[in-house]
C-alpha cells in the first residue's frame, strides 16, 4: 500500500481534473444541465477550490520528490513511461491548443469512453503499485494479474462512460459529436455494445478466477458490480434525470472498489 501522501495527491489531482471541464470561463452555453448552472452560480467558490487543490498537489509532489529522491533517480524508462502516459492522456483529453497545433481527444466522440477508461485504470491499477515501489526503493514489474486488473478496470470504466454519454445524446447530436449512442442509437448501444461488453468482462473474470482458484466469495463479490451495470444499462432505455447518472452510474465505481477491496482483503 502506498503512503497516505499518495492518496492525498491523487484525490487533489482528480478534483482539479474534473472541475476543469466546468470552468465557467470556458462554458460556451449554459444549458438546462443543473450541474452546469451550479458551477456557473458558484464561480468564485470553484476558483478558490481549484487554487487550494493546486497548492496541495504542488506541496505533496514536492514532499514526495524530497522523500524519494534516490528512488526517482533510479527509475527506468518503463517506469517513467508509466508515470507520464496517464497524465498526458488526461491532458490530451481536454486538449492542447498552441500555434500551428491543436488536439482535443474529447471531440472524437467514440474515443471519449476509452480515453477516460484508460486514464482511470492507470490511476487505480498502475499508480498505487508504482508509487509503493518508489516509496520502498523497488522497481515496478507488473505481473500477469496486474495486466488483467488493468484491462478489467479499463473495460468497466469505459462501459460506465458509454452509459454516461446517453444523458448527453441530444446535445452531442446537435454538436455532431459522434458518440456511440449518436452513431448507432440508444437501444443498439445498450444491447449490442454495453451489455455484451459486460457479459464478456464478467465471463472472463469468472474463468480467470476459476483457473487461479479464487475463493468463491471473492468471485461472488467481484461479480456484483458487473450485474449492477447490466441492470442499470437496461434501465437507461427510459429517460433519466442528471442526478440518476451522477448518483447511480458514478456510484457503481464506488461499489466496484468496495467489492474488489473486500474480496482482496478477506478472501
Amino acid at each position: 500500500m502506498p503512503s497516505f501522501l499518495f492518496f492525498i495527491l491523487l484525490f487533489s489531482a482528480t478534483v482539479l481534473f474534473y472541475n476543469k471541464s466546468y470552468n465557467v470561463s470556458e462554458i460556451t452555453e449554459i444549458n438546462g444541465n443543473p450541474r452546469t448552472h451550479w458551477y456557473a452560480n458558484n464561480q468564485k467558490f470553484i476558483n478558490r477550490v481549484q487554487i487550494l487543490f493546486s497548492l496541495i498537489v504542488i506541496f505533496c509532489s514536492a514532499i514526495f520528490f524530497i522523500q524519494n529522491f534516490k528512488s526517482i533517480l533510479n527509475i527506468n524508462v518503463f517506469e517513467w513511461s508509466m508515470i507520464f502516459v496517464f497524465p498526458l492522456t488526461a491532458i490530451l483529453y481536454y486538449g492542447i491548443n498552441v500555434k500551428f497545433f491543436g488536439l482535443t481527444l474529447r471531440n472524437i466522440g467514440w474515443l471519449k469512453p476509452f480515453i477516460i477508461g484508460f486514464t482511470w485504470a492507470g490511476l487505480v491499477t498502475v499508480y498505487p503499485v508504482l508509487f509503493y515501489c518508489m516509496d520502498n526503493g523497488l522497481h515496478y514489474e507488473p505481473s500477469l494479474v496486474s495486466y488483467f486488473l488493468f484491462i478489467k478496470n479499463f473495460m468497466f470504466v469505459t462501459v460506465l462512460c458509454m452509459m454516461f454519454d446517453i444523458k448527453d445524446y441530444a446535445m452531442d447530436y446537435n454538436q455532431q459529436l459522434k458518440t456511440f449512442v449518436v452513431n448507432v442509437g440508444l437501444r443498439k448501444t445498450i444491447f449490442y455494445i454495453i451489455i455484451p461488453l459486460c457479459i464478456v468482462g464478467l465471463g472472463s473474470f469468472i474463468a480467470y478466477g476459476l483457473v487461479k482458484h479464487f475463493h468463491f466469495m471473492r468471485i461472488l463479490l467481484n461479480t456484483i458490480p458487473f450485474l449492477l451495470v447490466l441492470i442499470v444499462a437496461y434501465s437507461l432505455q427510459n429517460r433519466r434525470s442528471i442526478f440518476y447518472y451522477l448518483i447511480i452510474i458514478d456510484g457503481l465505481m464506488l461499489v466496484k472498489a468496495l467489492c474488489g477491496s473486500l474480496g482482496m482483503v478477506f478472501y
